[in-house]
Order: structure tokens, then sequence, then C-alpha cells
């Protein structure tokens, strides 16, 4: 009994279909008995690296202080407005000064009738002289004379002092700028009674040289200070060598994003690391010619080409953040995935500086990631920073030391 054409196609179709799910099975089959997972790792890898520093700060004038007045009373007139720039010696306020011109006159009339008496005690003393030379009158009489104009001398001598001390009582009654400055808008208003010495009037800060002032950790210090000596700015003492030039360049960005144009240098450090935070306080000197820089501003402060000496370094897309870990995943001796937590710190370019978590002979997964748990069995291939792109370039992002 034949088969017709159509059935004999239908049953070779069958066959064919059947053929290839059992070869497919068979394939599926063997990727599930292999059970790896292919991934590309690469060395973790370990040299000197360029990175830039980033640090918040707040600016601080250099010289901010409290205008008080030496004398007392209410004030009657102020000259500035809250918020003005004013010059060194500028008036600022005028205080009640009745009280004050009395005092001149009163201590005026008291010297004037000391040198009064002075004159006629001297008067007195000539007349005495030559009457003891005719022994008309006694040694004793000559002495108690001569002791009347010494006494009457250290009183003109102490009247001249209460007059000068009036007068300048009566010229603090005009309250000058110590410093050129901005003025605060906290400001006393007319018609206070100020008290000498105690009520603030008015506080004054120099925008022109303005400084930020920031803290740095322990390494972070040393690397910036082994850039400084590479480059001959500092000696092995730690002596300045660099007539005031810039140590590694400082500059700020401000809290909208604006990166400040002009550079700053270094003026000053603490003399010691806090014990409690480990940090050092430091100070950068900006110029601010425009009063653009304002005290109280908050800022991040950028230090920029300092070196990490054998720094450990891995690829940015081979770390993973779960919750408040961050990690990577090695391939370990077993040929099997692993996690390692690791502490990182600043960027360079696609790499990130790694402070505690691997060593240069880790090999660290930068493909395959997606759903690779820790444990699992891998296909693995080595790749190169060349092979992925990767690069040592300075990018344009900082990392930030808070």
């Amino acid at each position: 009994m034949g088969f017709s054409g159509k059935k004999a196609g239908a049953v070779i179709g069958a066959l064919a279909l059947m053929t290839s799910m059992i070869f497919a099975g068979c394939g599926g089959d063997e990727q599930a008995s292999s059970g790896k997972t292919p991934v590309k790792a690469m060395k973790v890898l370990q040299q000197d690296a360029p990175v830039s520093y980033s640090y918040p700060g707040q600016l601080k004038g250099m010289n901010d202080v409290e205008v008080h007045s030496r004398v007392s009373g209410s004030i009657m007139e102020k000259y500035f407005k809250g918020g003005d720039t004013v010059r060194e010696g500028q008036p600022l306020y005028r205080i009640d000064s009745r009280q004050y011109e009395s005092a001149v006159i009163e201590a005026e009339a008291k010297l004037h009738k000391a040198e009064s008496d002075l004159r006629k005690s001297q008067d007195d003393l000539y007349r005495d002289e030559v009457l003891f030379n005719d022994k008309a009158i006694s040694e004793q009489s000559l002495f108690n004379q001569r002791e009347d104009v010494k006494a009457n001398m250290a009183t003109v001598d102490s009247e001249r002092a209460a007059v000068r001390k009036a007068q300048e009582n009566l010229d603090d009654t005009i309250v000058y700028a110590p410093m050129s400055g901005r003025v605060s808008v906290d400001d006393v208003a007319v018609g206070t009674y100020a008290t000498a010495g105690s009520t603030k009037l008015v506080s004054i800060g120099s925008l022109d040289p303005i400084y930020a002032q920031f803290s740095v950790s322990e390494t972070e210090y040393l690397n910036i200070l082994a850039k400084a000596m590479e480059e001959g700015l500092v000696d092995a003492n730690g002596q300045d060598n660099s007539d005031n030039s810039d140590l590694p360049p400082v500059k700020i960005v401000l809290s909208n994003g604006y990166e400040y144009p002009l550079v700053g240098k270094i003026t000053a450090a603490d003399r010691s690391f806090n014990d409690n935070s480990g940090s050092l306080t430091i100070k950068a000197l900006f110029s601010n010619p425009y009063g653009a820089l304002l005290p109280g501003m908050f800022a991040r402060v950028k230090f920029l080409d300092v070196t990490v000496k054998d720094a450990v370094l891995v690829p940015q897309r081979a770390v993973q953040q779960l919750l408040e870990e961050t990690f990577v995943l090695v391939v370990d001796e077993n040929g099997k995935s692993l996690s390692k937590n690791v502490v990182l710190g600043e960027k360079v370019g696609s790499y990130y500086v790694v402070k505690k978590g691997l060593t240069k002979d880790d090999a660290v997964i930068v493909d395959g990631l997606t759903n690779l748990q820790s444990g699992k069995d891998l296909d693995v291939t080595m790749v190169t920073a060349d092979d992925m792109g990767f690069s040592l370039k300075e990018s344009t992002d900082i990392v930030s030391k808070s």
C-alpha cells in the first residue's frame, strides 16, 4: 500500500521537527550541565594616580571685628547703612557729646588754676631765695617753698593728663571704622544707649583677600605634602621654598556650582590633627577684588594635581551598591564569583581609588554582572583596560570629602 505525495511530505516534516527538538534538547542539557556564567574580568591596577580632592569649607574674612564705643552715651547719628562698604577711618556713629564737652571745660579750668598756683609758688620761691641769701629767712622756709613748687608742678602734670583724657573721651564720641570692609546689617539704631566697651555697635569684615577654611585627613595631607615636595615647593624638612607660590592649586566651587575663576593658595594649617576627627584644619587665601565672595558662604575647596602613590584602582563599572554596602565581585581561586566589600576613595578617570578591600592580585568582574551573585561558577574571559575602553585620564568629576 503506497503513500501519496501529500502524506509522504507530512511524515517527513514531522520527522524533521522531532529531530530538531531532540538536538535542541541535547544542547540545552549541555549548557545546563556546565552551569557556568560567562563573564569578563580584569586585574586590579596598582600604580601612581593623579587625583583631585574636594572638601566642604566655609569662607571667612581675614579680619572680622566687632566695633564698640570707647565712651558711653546715646547714639545721636549714624553715617552708614547696613551692608555698606566702608574705609578705615571713616566715621560710623556720633555719640551724645555734651557731658564730654563739659568734662573738657572742667578739666581745662582745673589745669589753668594749677598752672596759676605753680607760677605763684615759683615767684615765691624766687623771692625766698633772695631773702635766704640776705639771711632774712631760715633754710627750712626755703626748703618748704621748694617743696610747694614741686607739688604744684605735679598737680599741673596731673591736670594736663586729665585734660588729655577728657579730650580723648570727647574725640571718642565719634566712632570710626577700625578697618576697611563691609559692615553687617545688625547695626544698632540711632537713640540706642551704648555702654563703653560692651555694646556691639556693628561688625566689619574685610573682603579682599578672603580665605576658605576646611579640613583634610592625615593620608590626604601626606599626599598633598608629597606633591609639594616633588615640585620643590617645600624641602624634606617641610620648610617653605615656594616664595608664596601656589602649593598644589586650590580652587573653590560655590553652592550654586559656579567655579570661582581665581586660584587660591594655602597660607596656614593647624599645628596638629584633631584627636576626635583625625583631621587637620587648613586655610586657603583667595583674592576677592570685586567683593563677590562674602564671609559665611559655603564652598567646596578643590586640590588639583595631587598624586596618590601606589594606588589600588578598580573600574567604576565593577562597583555595586546594596543598601549601605559597597562591593565588587571577583574571581576566586576556584573560578567562582566572590563578593568583596570595598572602601572607595577618589575617582580617577574610569576608576576608583580603593582604600580598603582589594589588592593588585584580585581579578574583578567588569562584564556579565547582571543578576550575578557570589558563589557562581564562571566562564571567565580575561580582558584589559584597552579592551574595555577604560582610562586613567582625569574626568571632571571630583570626589567630595565630607
